[in-house]
Formats: C-alpha cells, structure tokens, sequence
C-alpha cells in the first residue's frame, strides 16, 4: 500500500498500476485540475508540485520541487504532496500568490500553477533571495505570455525575509504524520522498494522483467511519450548502500541513488570546474528526482555526466547482492544504450579521482537553449602540467558517437609537449579532425558536430594556456 499526505490528509492507494504517474493521479483521481499538463516530459514545469520530506539534519522539513508529470505516483510513499489549491488559507491567498498578482505576473494562467509552486519551494529554502537564486528556481519553468521581469520580482517580493505560513505552524504535526507513514514499507502490486543490497538482490530475482527505477525523469518517457506499460517497478531510491557520498582519500564516492541536488555541494566543493554543467544539465525540478547512476546506466550517448566520467578516468561499482566488481568508466560504455552491467546486476557508487594540484578540468556543453536542454556536444578535457609541459590529457565527449567516448589519438599525441605552444594546440586539432563520425539528427549536423569539436578543443587551449591573456577561471566566471 502506498501512503503519503495530500496536503495535510493522510492518502492510502492500494490499486493503481505501477507506472501511474502523479500528474494522472491529481488530476484524473483528485481533481486537482490547478496542476497541468504541457510538455508531459519535464520540460515546461506547468505540472510542477513540491514534495515535503522530514530533513534528518535540521530536525524540519524541506520542499522540493518535482515535475509530477514523470513522477510515478508509487515514488512519494511517506512524503507530504502539496499543489497549488493547498496554499491558499481559508481568508487570504498565500503570499507568493498574492504577490504574483500584486506584480502583475499572470496572464492566460495555464503555466501560473507551476511557477506559484516553485516559488513557494523558494519561499521555504531559508536561502538568500538574490536574483540567480530566483532564476535558478524559476529555471524549470516556461512562460510564453508576461514575460519573467514581472515574475521575478514577484519571488522577490515574496520570497525576501518570509514569515512563516501554515504550513510551518503546522511543521510539527506534519513530521508525526510522515513518521508514522516511514514505518510501513510503501509497497504495492508490481511495485517493490527495498531498502538493503539483500533486499534489492531478491527482488530482481524475483522478477527479472522489472525495470529499475530512482528518479523516473528519464524512464517516466516510456510512458508518457511512447506510452508504455511498465508491469513492475524496482526503485533504488531507498537502498541504503546506494544512498552513501563519502570523501575517501583519494577519491569522492558518490552512491548511485543520490540525486544531483543532493550530490552538488559535495560534488562542486572537488570539482568547482563542474559548476556550470551541473547549472544547464537540468533544471532545479529534474536536479532534484535523477541520480548520477541513472544518467550513466541510461547509456545515452548525449547524457551530460558520463563524458565526465571519461575524462576523470572514473571507476564505476556494480553489484549483484552476492559480489561486487569494478569497471572503469572507459570500459562501461560497449554500445548504443548497452553497457556491461549484466541482468542481475545495479550500480552501487561512482568513484571520482581528486585532482591534482598540476590539473585543470574544464566541461563544455553546447545545446539549442542555454539551460535545460540536451546536449548536441559536450566536451570535457582535463590536463597535468608539470612546467608547462603535458604529463597527463584525459578527455570525454557525447553526442558525436553511438556511445560516450574518449579520444584516445588525441591523448597520445598531445602528452610530452609544450602547453603553451599553439603548435601543441594544432596538433590537437589535426588528431581530433578524423577520429569521430558523428551523425546528423534534429539537434545538429555531422558537420556542426564536428566543427564544434575542433571549436572547443581550441577554448580549452585558450582557457588553460599560460601563454595566453585570454587564460580565464571558469569557476570563477561563474562563481
């Protein structure tokens, strides 16, 4: 049976089909019609909801936005779900609601709903309410009538020095209520939720045509695009050996469940580099659903982290509940969507080398849109230097091939040259002018694909070079 609070009522759903999703529950079991239906793949954010969960670390609760529309609904055992008709009291609108209408910020109202919710999540991040903290809260969200100057400075006025509403007067009988839920184990006809390595090993076995899922931002597309029926449902996300981020000496190990917003600020703090990948990889609902191991073991061959993995020269632990093995991340990647993880087995953690003080790392991801979007290339380059001179050039790139890929010519021929040489630079260019045949789709030519290539081979030159004035921190232009 699958438990949660709607708003402050205790819900129980014992049958519903597995991969029923949350924006079908709302609207069609609930009528809660406020939320709607846009893009159905998590792109417009006209379908977002907040999630409050129990925060173990500051004894209260946090809200997080999430795009219903490919959230199984069978995913929010033990949460509390909260849409935009629970935030209105009985006398008055809740203030980002009425703030939203003192500036001006609605006029057809379809995607109001959505942008009200993540303002409201905003409302209750207890963060500094500058305007690229609004804009990456507002970043999953569309608006194709206002415009966003009249929204932003609705979460401005909003959002800036909040007082508390009723749903943290109400904070501490909601925490009982979802303690209360956590006890039950949260599973129904077709769909299991281990929560241990025993626990996960026996129910694959038992059903070995289940799919694995932990955020469903990329799985929920089966069934809202190519509508398919998904039987049984095996989610990850509360394993607990798959829920662990630990910074070992060497290496920061990041357990496969974890969702990017959880991994950021770990993940960030080693590898600053990463900082504007991680921004334009998703917006802050996808960033709080999917998982480092789900974007790798999705194999896909224009998925934004696995070419980071590449260039670090990750390692990649698989499990089977009886034994454990390591996989380079070089080694992972064996063909389109298909890597070599056998039936019985999960990722269990991605293991990440520190770089050296001699190393600098830079990701490049070039898409239609700035932010949001999938990627047409993306490039990452790391480098060691050891007085000017190449000990070490690792690189990773998607989007050019049928699986992510490394270039090893170019590796090869670059280690043992002057960094600073633009002849170095040159013979970069001529190793990587033959080495991939990407192909031409919807987002971009063969061509383009290999211009951009060529193109951003030479800004990571240009960026590191010492012997450059044009040498810049990308941490720092975006710090």
């Amino acid at each position: 049976m699958i438990r949660f609070l709607l708003n402050e009522q205790i819900i129980s759903v014992e049958e519903h089909k597995p991969d029923t999703t949350l924006l079908e529950y709302i609207r069609q079991s609930k009528s809660l019609c406020g939320t709607k239906e846009g893009c159905a793949s998590g792109d417009c954010g006209a379908c977002t909801v907040v999630l409050a969960d129990i925060n173990d670390n500051a004894n209260g609760l946090t809200y997080k936005t999430i795009n219903s529309c490919i959230t199984y609904l069978s995913s929010i055992h033990g949460k509390q779900l909260i849409t935009v008709e629970h935030l209105p009291s009985e006398t008055e609108l809740h203030p980002v609601q009425q703030a939203m209408v003192d500036c001006h910020g609605s006029q057809c109202g379809f995607c109001t709903p959505g942008f009200i919710m993540s303002m409201f999540s905003l409302y209750h991040q207890n963060a500094e309410v500058s305007h690229q903290n609004i804009e990456i809260a507002l970043s999953g969200n569309l608006c194709r009538c206002t415009g966003y100057r009249p929204i932003i400075e609705a979460a401005s006025l909003s959002c800036t020095s909040p007082t508390p509403d009723k749903f943290d007067k109400n904070s501490e009988q909601t925490i009982s209520k979802l303690n209360l839920l956590k006890e039950e184990k949260g599973e129904s006809n077709g769909y299991l939720q281990p929560t241990s390595r025993d626990e996960l090993r026996l129910a694959i076995s038992s059903n070995p045509l289940a799919r694995l899922v932990c955020g469903s931002t990329d799985l929920a597309l089966e069934t809202t695009q190519l509508l398919n029926d998904l039987a049984c449902l095996i989610n990850l996300k509360n394993v607990t050996e798959l829920n662990h981020i630990e910074e070992a000496e060497n290496e920061l190990r990041i357990g496969s469940a974890l969702s990017f917003a959880e991994i950021e600020s770990k993940l960030l703090k080693h590898f600053p580099d990463l900082k504007e990948l991680l921004w334009r990889f998703a917006s802050a609902p996808i960033r709080n659903q999917a998982s480092l191991g789900g974007n790798i073991a999705n194999a896909s061959p224009i998925g934004d982290m696995p070419p980071v993995l590449l260039a670090l020269n990750a390692n990649i632990l698989l499990d089977n509940g009886k034994a454990r093995r390591v996989i380079p991340a070089k080694d992972f990647f064996i063909d389109y969507k298909t890597t070599q993880m056998q039936k019985d087995e999960w990722i269990e953690s991605i293991h990440l080398p520190y770089l050296s003080k001699q190393s600098q790392l830079r990701a490049y991801k070039v898409s239609k849109r700035l932010e949001d979007d999938i990627s047409a290339v993306c490039a990452v380059f790391k480098i060691e230097l050891e007085n000017n001179c190449v000990v070490k050039l690792s690189s990773g790139f998607g989007g050019i091939a049928a699986t992510p890929r490394q270039a090893d010519s170019l590796e090869q021929v670059i280690i043992g040259l002057d960094w600073t040489s633009r002849t170095t630079m040159e013979k970069g260019i001529a190793a990587l002018s033959h080495y991939f045949s990407p192909i031409d789709d919807v987002r971009a030519s063969a061509e383009y694909r290999h211009k951009m290539v060529i193109n951003l081979w030479q800004r990571f030159w240009l960026e590191t070079s010492a012997a450059n004035p044009a040498t810049t921190t990308r941490a720092n232009a975006y710090a």
